[in-house]
């Protein structure tokens, strides 16, 4: 779904100095990215991805890398934008909270800081994270840590 082609806004303010002499290229990758931050941002996000994606993202944290854009994938039309976001949840919190709350601060985000109208934001939750799940029971694995 991500579109590899910039954006091109028309400045719709018209009291800053230069405003109307030329035109704003965002590329497509920066609204992606945006909206990756947000919503790594809300409390209840352990991660965004599924299962290969955060596999990746692994590697590239290994080797001081990250992907905020990482479970994000946009749709830019010229002046409106969709969102795709896939995320592991944290538990116990309530699901549906968690992703109302990424719906909100993805489109806070993308319409104050692009300056674009956010047309609908899809939230896929892929996993739920268990914080006894990082807990290593295998002694080998303790010893490499």
């Amino acid at each position: 779904m991500a579109s590899t082609e910039p954006t091109a806004l028309a400045s719709s303010t018209t009291s800053e100095i230069g405003a109307g002499t030329g035109k704003t290229v965002i590329h497509d990758s920066v609204v992606s990215k945006i909206a990756g931050i947000a919503a790594r941002e809300v409390t209840g996000v352990y991660a965004l991805g599924g299962g290969a994606a955060r596999a990746l993202g692994a590697i590239r944290n290994a080797i001081s890398s990250t992907d905020l854009s990482q479970g994000v994938s946009v749709e830019v039309g010229e002046t409106q934008v969709a969102v795709d976001i896939s995320l592991v949840a944290e538990y116990p919190i309530e699901l549906q909270k968690v992703a109302d709350d990424v719906r909100f601060a993805v489109i806070t985000a993308i319409e104050s800081l692009v300056g674009m109208q956010v047309t609908e934001v899809n939230v896929t939750v892929n996993d739920v994270h268990i914080p006894s799940d990082d807990d290593s029971t295998d002694p080998a694995e303790a010893r490499v840590q």
